[in-house]
């Protein structure tokens, strides 16, 4: 069973943790642990998150402001109770300046106590929704639900509805741009777990010793310029869900580690020398083939079957084209400034139907994101999409009957690249975050089609 929080109750006295610990554990939602003094408590944090600790202050040999000093230095999400018979105002300053959230004298009123704990874990979760700020930023916004009709999709949402609420680690495979983090969240959503944090890795964006590092955080002098302790997205994530998000990029350094953590549920800050352990729920994705991957000496195998106890394929968006029109409306109300909605043609929208899409939904929305911003009526044609300006004044490879050339595929992708490199003044970096394939898929693609190229000034 998971337990809405954790609460750690520090008291020299055994009748006082043994009381604290019925009482709270009738709550339904804590899991209540005791210690009887501060050494003990200080070995517990070091071993497992703690959400919040009620602590008393006079305690032979590690007493209760040593404790606090280091739950600040070190566990700086933890939140803070002070217990004690001395309840003066002297002794509430100092430790405030410590840190602590509240202080509550002994003999404590039973209601007013349990009314404290559950201040301390609501400030304890805006604490940790300001921590996850920044990570939530670079997704995306709007609306997160899943727009599927088609077959392919509605198979893989049904069997993502039956593992949704397992701890079981699911693993997620679909090619760039096609909605695994989309997934995931709702892999999160479904969960009993949903109450909780839902934390986002892009293991592709992030060089090996920072990856570690944001995974498991880090002691301070851990290496230069680590100025101080910082706690790692799986301490972050505790009770919730850490989503790996191109997890096929990890290097074999980080590897073993994460393979340990999946296994073990066991992790050490770098630079640390006490394991710690957290229950999350571990969602990875991927766009390679891990197989392969495997066989080229790049991924462990081990680590391979530890993420592949269930796996979830995405198909491409071009062996999904019924979804088409329902993501075009979808799209077209999210990047619609106005309230009157503009509307694609039929002849628009039979391009963006024949169209393959090698950037998958990602593509799709920025196309339909810059048609909106270049028509002008109320109607949206195919001259209005970045992919089928200047057509006209392509070569074309196939004639019938007279009518008007047709372009492959080929030559619309090459058309499309172009287009959006231009758009861009030819960063490669926008550019390929635009198409939504990677810097190494366009290049290989300007090499391929000889796509002249003119670097930014």
């Amino acid at each position: 069973m998971v337990h809405d929080h954790s609460i750690l109750v520090v008291d020299d006295e055994p009748s006082v943790c043994f009381l604290l610990k019925e009482e709270l554990t009738e709550q339904k939602r804590y899991d209540v642990i005791t210690a009887n003094d501060g050494a003990a408590a200080m070995n517990i944090l070091q071993q497992r998150p703690i959400d919040v600790v009620l602590l008393d202050v006079k305690m032979p040999r590690v007493g209760g402001m040593e404790v606090l000093k280091f739950i600040t230095e070190h566990h700086p999400t933890t939140i803070v109770i002070m217990l004690s018979n001395y309840a003066d105002v002297k002794t509430a300053i100092e430790a405030t300046k410590l840190g602590a959230y509240d202080f509550v004298g002994k003999p404590y009123n039973r209601d007013e106590l349990l009314a404290t704990v559950n201040r301390a874990v609501q400030h304890r979760r805006l604490t940790i929704d300001v921590e996850l700020m920044k990570y939530e930023l670079s997704r995306k916004e709007g609306e997160r639900g899943i727009i599927a009709n088609s077959p392919a999709m509605r198979t893989m949402l049904e069997t993502a509805a039956k593992v949704a609420s397992s701890d079981s680690i699911v693993h997620i495979h679909g090619p760039s741009g096609s909605g695994k983090e989309l997934v995931a969240n709702l892999l999160h959503n479904e969960s009993s777990r949903k109450d909780r944090p839902f934390v986002v890795v892009n293991c592709a964006s992030l060089p090996d010793a920072l990856l570690e590092s944001e995974l498991f955080g880090h002691e301070r002098g851990a290496f230069t310029n680590a100025h101080q302790m910082k706690q790692g997205l799986v301490e972050v994530a505790n009770g919730g869900s850490l989503f790996l998000d191109e997890v096929g990029d990890i290097s074999p350094i980080v590897q073993p580690k994460l393979l340990r953590f999946l296994e073990t549920g066991e992790f050490r800050r770098v630079g640390g020398t006490t394991s710690m352990q957290v229950d999350v729920r571990i969602i990875s994705a991927t766009n390679k083939d891990l197989q392969q991957e495997v066989k080229a000496g790049r991924f462990r195998e081990d680590l391979l079957y530890r993420l592949n106890v269930v796996t979830l394929r995405i198909p491409p968006l071009k062996d999904r084209k019924e979804d088409i029109p329902l993501l075009v409306d979808h799209f077209i109300k999210r990047k619609s400034k106005t309230k009157t909605l503009k509307t694609v043609s039929g002849d628009a929208l039979q391009t963006l139907m024949a169209y393959d899409w090698p950037g998958n939904i990602r593509e799709l929305e920025h196309a339909i994101e810059g048609a909106v911003l270049m028509s002008h009526d109320m109607v949206i044609s195919a001259k209005d999409f970045v992919l089928m300006q200047n057509s006209a004044a392509q070569p074309h490879s196939a004639e019938t009957n007279g009518a008007s050339p047709v372009m492959t595929m080929e030559e619309l992708e090459q058309l499309h690249i172009e287009q959006t490199l231009r758009r861009f003044d030819f960063n490669r970096s926008k550019t390929a975050k635009a198409l939504g394939i990677t810097q190494k898929t366009l290049y290989l693609k300007i090499k391929r089609y000889k796509i002249p190229v003119t670097e930014p000034s």
